[in-house]
């Protein structure tokens, strides 16, 4: 991981892109002397409602169903850590480094609010896995919304559990023992704010956002490319047309989609071979401009509620003149809506994908030899491909359930409705994982289709996409193993310097 980035929580609102630098591209989280401040104030608004023997729920008392067990003195000690031990039971595949990473990295964004009262030792600790690359093996199931991914990352502190660190799976007391980190001494209602609020769903989802625009730009051009392959008429792209239905995204594609074709060859020998071409090729810009739409709206609802304060209790005020309030801002509905959405729109997108790649090698619609191969019958060529593509797009239809509407009840009746927003945030990062698979496979097929249109030219960015991935797949002569082929193609639209790279001009 490149580490040249410095991300700094201060007063400013925090971006999702933040979250992506210090999870995905190893940036360095830093916290200002004024977030510091913050944390410290709530602080010692625990620290009086302690020695006040206040009821407060989570720092003098149980939690959830116990949430009128009064405790006190050692017992709040042994409460934090506890928690922390009993709520770490998730099950399943551990997640990825860089969702463990954008995880803790959104809880430290939440305690920097200074509306938790965790201790700064506590955050201090959580910054030393970040920075130094110690990243808590954390299971991907078992999350109603929030409480068992961070229980894991939080034994990390304790030295218990498992780490993965300088590229090996070890133990948490050999990865800290090795940084000289010492674990960490939980005082009142830090087991709670390790476990509260929103930061798995968040962080994941900032993951999420970084890919779905990355996707959304690739399914323009690689839609664009389809389109030129059949031919199409590119009137249903005018953008006198256009803007009579003026949804942002739309005007967008559309924008992008005339660039790309810019200077076609192809395009132009082609006006009115057909007075209309089929609605998977003529519908790009609305189709993909809806899924620019979602894409926007899910930016907005998660970015809130990254720089919301999502624990329960929250602390408000001062150590002289304070407020502890429970409340229910670990409820993660506008997240989970939000990741559901995306995801339903991301399944659009590899839908509408299938249709182009089908029309592509169906000679009956294309024009084009059968299945992109010469002498076809003794070459099976591009045939089977499809049917992959097939398969991911009814797995997507599987995951664009909302997990939101699954609505369980736990804690005895006490926690009776629940968002499933980590769930919904997995299963929007499976259906995007889906969903670059299947581009990849139409940006084959699309490419594949170029070479029996040469020598007319082709658009300015379509020619530059398709020359791209001739640098990495050859033309396809006849029939070779094929799996390969679509890792290379998918393996482009994973690298964010290519579409700068290749097509600077696009949105």
């Amino acid at each position: 991981m490149s580490q040249a980035e410095t991300v700094v929580i201060a007063d400013a609102p925090l971006r999702w892109q933040d979250v992506v630098a210090v999870a995905r591209e190893g940036a360095q989280l830093v916290l200002s002397e004024q977030a510091w401040a913050r944390i410290e104030n709530a602080q010692a608004i625990v620290q009086r409602i302690v020695a006040s023997g206040e009821r407060a729920y989570g720092v003098s008392t149980g939690l959830g169903a116990l949430c009128n067990v009064s405790l006190k003195g050692e017992q709040l000690s042994q409460l934090s850590r506890n928690t922390l031990l009993s709520h770490a039971c998730g099950v399943g595949p551990v997640l990825s480094d860089e969702q463990t990473r954008a995880i803790l990295c959104t809880a430290i964004i939440n305690f920097s609010q200074g509306r938790s009262g965790v201790q700064r030792p506590v955050v201090e600790a959580l910054l030393a896995l970040l920075n130094r690359a110690i990243t808590p093996q954390v299971p991907s199931q078992g999350s109603v919304g929030y409480l068992t991914h961070m229980a894991h990352i939080g034994i990390t502190l304790l030295g218990v559990g498992q780490v993965s660190y300088r590229g090996q799976v070890v133990t948490a007391a050999q990865a800290l023992a090795a940084e000289g980190l010492p674990p960490v001494q939980l005082g009142a209602k830090d087991g709670l704010c390790l476990v509260n609020g929103t930061p798995c769903m968040t962080g994941l989802s900032c993951l999420a956002l970084a890919d779905a625009t990355r996707l959304l730009r690739w399914a323009d051009v690689i839609g664009a490319m389809s389109f030129e392959a059949q031919r199409g008429q590119i009137a249903a792209f005018d953008a006198e047309i256009i803007a009579l239905k003026p949804h942002p995204g739309m005007q967008q594609v559309a924008s992008n989609l005339r660039g790309l074709l810019e200077g076609s060859e192809v395009i132009a020998n082609s006006q009115g071979i057909r007075t209309q071409d089929a609605l998977s090729i003529r519908s790009i810009p609305q189709v993909h401009g809806a899924a620019r739409d979602q894409l926007a709206h899910a930016m907005r609802q998660i970015e809130i509620e990254l720089n919301a304060a999502t624990d329960n209790p929250l602390l408000l005020g001062t150590p002289d003149n304070y407020r502890v309030m429970s409340q229910a801002n670990p409820h993660g509905q506008s997240v989970a809506l939000a990741a559901d959405l995306l995801a339903i729109a991301m399944a659009e997108i590899g839908s509408i994908a299938e249709r182009r790649l089908d029309r592509l090698i169906n000679p009956h619609v294309s024009d084009l030899p059968a299945f992109l191969v010469s002498n076809p019958g003794v070459n099976s060529g591009m045939m089977i491909v499809q049917y992959v593509a097939a398969s991911l797009c009814a797995e997507n239809r599987q995951l664009a359930q909302p997990a939101v509407l699954d609505n369980y009840v736990t804690s005895g009746l006490q926690e009776d409705h629940l968002s499933l927003g980590t769930n919904a945030a997995l299963k929007l990062h499976r259906a995007l994982e889906n969903c670059r698979q299947i581009l990849a496979i139409e940006y084959l097929l699309a490419a594949q289709a170029f070479e029996f249109l040469k020598p007319q030219g082709f658009g300015q960015g379509t020619d530059r996409a398709w020359k791209l991935l001739r640098e990495r797949v050859p033309a396809y002569d006849q029939d070779r193993w094929l799996a390969p082929d679509i890792a290379s193609a998918a393996k482009i639209l994973q690298d964010p310097t290519l579409l700068e790279d290749v097509l600077p001009k696009l949105y």
